[in-house]
């Protein structure tokens, strides 16, 4: 019974919730509370800051040395799982007796699950702590700092804004996992608790999310002055996708030309920064240490996540990123070396798929983006596999992605186990490709190609035409830009293609290499995990279709 409070008590916030209710008159003024955090604009602005925390986490290591966003890229047509566990073979190859209601990554450490969350509990945790700001931002003696009424509604529509865009995304990811989830609008607290939660259709969350980030473009400024702000182009893209996940395309256009036409945001076409007089080119100097705030040049980046202090020596934030998709080398006798992006583990890779439908010439192939070799301390080339037959567990000489290079080479830190720099989370390339989407779902593919091409000529890929647009091409460019950035699974789930592009372009999770069944269709969304149905005594949680 314990151990099921706990969990019914992580999946309602209580443990990030202050209690409402008081049995005490006596305030503990030494220790930071809900009622004595959320009574200024100073308070509400760290519980923000908290919520962008959350979304960073995502790249960190929740669970087993790798990026939590891992579970929605492998198992798909751009990704596989080089260096396996148990829950990441149950994504990597659909094997039914892995991917179930119990698999760790969806529930959890079963040492401690309420310290090491599974995804599920991870996204109500983040919707509950933003439910406490929405909520207690009414209070009307909260002292917003500003010099007229007009003023204080303005500050505290920002931070709301932030909430509720916040909300989305955490929705956005269960929904798209999931399918039908329970909906919470409002602080759970210790005399809200419920046991009794009950699956809403996926069409009422996608309503509560197209409200909460309408609310977010409207408040949210043109251009964010710094890394702890969001600027509205970050909800018009999500609107974006949104609309084209319900199909209203028209819809979709329209936010996607108001994102796309923001004037302060800006592809990279021309090298800049910090290794601007160095080879190498322009779609790979927005991944640099040192090129990733605006104030350092970059004008694609639409949220960014700081991972460093202010003076940009000592790492704050640890990111999984490297770990994840870097090879590791070092088993093939290679050191590990500034020049080398340090230390990964290679617990994911990209597909032989995605390294063949590039062109020679594109950027995004080139040795600047994909580490195709190495030297090892004899001094031969080792050069690294991409074929299809070699896509092989704990296979080393896989190539990798230089997105993620990250070393310190004045601390010696090269061989460190995570990377600290700042990252780009969402760019506006991103962004282009969901508006080419929207214009081609409304049968302007001449707008479509348009679209497509700024982001193909940056990196010097051959232009296309109108003809050229198909949704399995845009599929296709997606893969080219956004490879090992982007929720794959996601996107594919949004557009009914997961099972058909894994089927056809990821040959260990559609079954072909090991002879097993491979994705099946009931497995587009993922179980409810376990701890969830256990702990909702005060009615039964069906299961997704397909999983016992």
């Amino acid at each position: 019974m314990k151990k099921k409070f706990i969990l019914i008590a992580t999946f309602v916030g209580l443990l990030m919730s202050g209690c409402s209710d008081s049995f005490l008159d006596e305030v503990a003024k030494d220790k930071t509370y809900a009622d004595n955090l959320y009574t200024d604009l100073n308070g509400f602005n760290a519980s923000k800051h908290a919520l962008l925390n959350m979304v960073r986490e995502e790249r960190g290591e929740a669970i087993l040395s790798i990026e939590f966003g891992m579970m929605w890229k492998v198992g798909t047509d751009v990704a596989w799982a080089n260096s396996e566990f148990s829950w990441s073979r149950g994504l990597n190859r659909y094997t039914e007796a892995d991917l179930n209601s119990t698999m760790q990554f969806l529930n959890g450490e079963s040492t401690d699950p309420s310290a090491h969350p599974g995804v599920f509990l991870v996204m109500y945790r983040c919707i509950n702590a933003a439910n406490m700001l929405i909520d207690r931002a009414e209070n009307k003696s909260v002292d917003w700092g500003g010099a007229t009424p007009a003023d204080n509604e303005k500050r505290k529509n920002e931070v709301v804004a932030h909430a509720r865009l916040i909300r989305a995304w955490c929705y956005r990811h269960l929904a798209m996992t999931f399918g039908a989830v329970p909906i919470s609008e409002h602080e759970i607290t210790g005399s809200s608790y419920r046991d009794d939660w009950e699956r809403e259709p996926v069409e009422k969350v996608q309503a509560l999310m197209e409200q909460d980030l309408l609310f977010a473009e409207k408040y949210l400024p043109e251009k964010a002055d710094n890394v702890t702000t969001l600027s509205k182009v970050v909800a018009q893209h999500f609107l974006t996708e949104l609309y084209l996940w319900e199909n209203r395309n028209e819809d979709a256009v329209a936010k996607g030309k108001a994102a796309v036409s923001n004037p302060n945001y800006k592809l990279i076409t021309a090298r800049y920064g910090v290794k601007k007089n160095q080879p190498g080119c322009a779609f790979m100097d927005q991944f640099l240490d040192g090129n990733i705030l605006t104030s350092e040049g970059n004008t694609e980046a639409l949220w960014i996540l700081p991972n460093t202090t202010l003076d940009n020596t000592n790492g704050r934030y640890p990111n999984s990123m490297r770990r994840t998709w870097v090879s590791e080398y070092n088993k093939l006798g290679i050191d590990y070396k500034p020049e080398y992006g340090g230390r990964g583990l290679g617990r994911a890779a990209i597909t032989a798929w995605v390294f063949s439908i590039y062109e020679p010439q594109d950027d995004r192939f080139s040795e600047y983006a994909v580490r195709k070799s190495y030297v090892d301390k004899k001094g031969n080339t080792v050069v690294c596999d991409m074929a299809a037959s070699k896509m092989k567990s704990n296979n080393n000489k896989w190539a990798s992605t230089r997105k993620w290079d990250w070393t310190f080479p004045e601390k010696n830190r090269w061989n460190d186990g995570y990377a600290y720099c700042n990252q780009t989370f969402l760019r506006l390339a991103d962004t282009y490709l969901l508006y080419a989407e929207a214009l081609h779902k409304t049968g302007d593919d001449a707008e479509a190609a348009k679209y497509i091409n700024k982001v193909r000529t940056r990196s010097h890929a051959t232009p296309i035409t109108a003809a050229d647009v198909t949704l399995d091409y845009i599929l296709d460019e997606r893969a080219r830009e956004l490879v090992t950035e982007e929720y794959r699974r996601e996107t594919l789930i949004r557009t009914g293609k997961l099972v058909e592009r894994t089927r056809k372009y990821n040959p260990i999770a559609a079954g072909t290499r090991d002879h097993v069944p491979g994705i099946q269709d009931y497995q587009v969304l993922l179980p409810i995990p376990q701890v969830i149905i256990d702990a909702n005594v005060g009615k039964p949680m069906e299961q997704n279709p397909g999983y016992k």
